[in-house]
């Protein structure tokens, strides 16, 4: 499937690139990243357009890989209207409809970071997120823009289980970070934040949900090829992604 072209205005953007530095997902590797001016005003018109081409939003900015010698990182992405849970996704689908869902403005509340600067302690103290700040909290999820929003789950006593960072763009939905109650491993939250998003599209008549970049050699994107049909953007056009056939 081949999807529209970047829009014109695409094209008299500036981008710049970083100095090689260590890469975040692949050992004794280094990195380079494009990312958009940041003095260009972030439009959802221009946010589109660079999804197509593989950007994703890390607070104000918008970045994508740019290695010299290595294309580990790809973008995907999941055909909402055609996704088919499998049987574990079911599961954890019914598991969670006690739970009440809101979409708020992707702003701060003391009670997200809490529930962040937890989620980080105990999954990813070994990451390169690690330790939390309010500061990085900030600058990494939130944003002043219609279409970016967070997503509150919450258990029957009104108590905040997960938080979602979502964009709207015209192309689907994009999926930015989600952090949640560690403890509540029965209720695979990561997994449902998910499948939420990919209803959510439907009902909006959205096509596709953006999961960011999958790493065949990274055991932690892994998750991503479980949610089918899937696309990959490859040489610039968005195809049927098959992972037995990436092996």
């Amino acid at each position: 499937m081949t999807s529209p072209s970047p829009g014109e205005e695409v094209f008299s953007l500036r981008f710049y690139q970083t100095m090689p530095h260590t890469c975040s997902y692949l050992p004794n590797r280094e990195a380079t990243t494009l990312f958009l001016d940041p003095q260009q005003p972030l439009t959802q018109d221009v946010y589109d357009s660079l999804s197509q081409v593989g950007f994703r939003r890390s607070g104000r900015h918008l970045y994508r890989p740019h290695c010299q010698n290595c294309n580990a990182c790809q973008s995907v992405r999941i055909r909402a209207e055609d996704f088919q849970p499998n049987r574990q996704q079911r599961k954890v689908w019914n598991r969670n409809q006690d739970l009440t869902t809101w979409v708020v403005e992707a702003q701060f509340k003391e009670e997200y970071y809490d529930l962040y600067e937890h989620y980080l302690e105990v999954r990813h103290a070994d990451g390169d997120m690690y330790p939390p700040s309010v500061d990085q909290f900030r600058s990494f999820l939130l944003l002043n823009a219609s279409w970016a929003r967070l997503v509150e789950f919450r258990d029957p006593d009104h108590r905040l289980l997960a938080v979602a960072a979502m964009d709207r763009l015209n192309a689907g939905l994009s999926a930015i970070y989600t952090f949640y109650a560690p403890e509540e491993k029965r209720r695979s939250l990561g997994v449902y934040a998910i499948l939420w998003q990919i209803e959510l599209a439907k009902k909006l008549n959205l096509p596709h949900v953006y999961l960011g970049y999958w790493i065949q050699d990274c055991q932690k994107m892994n998750y991503k090829q479980n949610y089918q049909p899937l696309e990959i953007l490859q040489q610039q056009e968005w195809v049927p992604f098959h992972p037995e056939e990436n092996r």
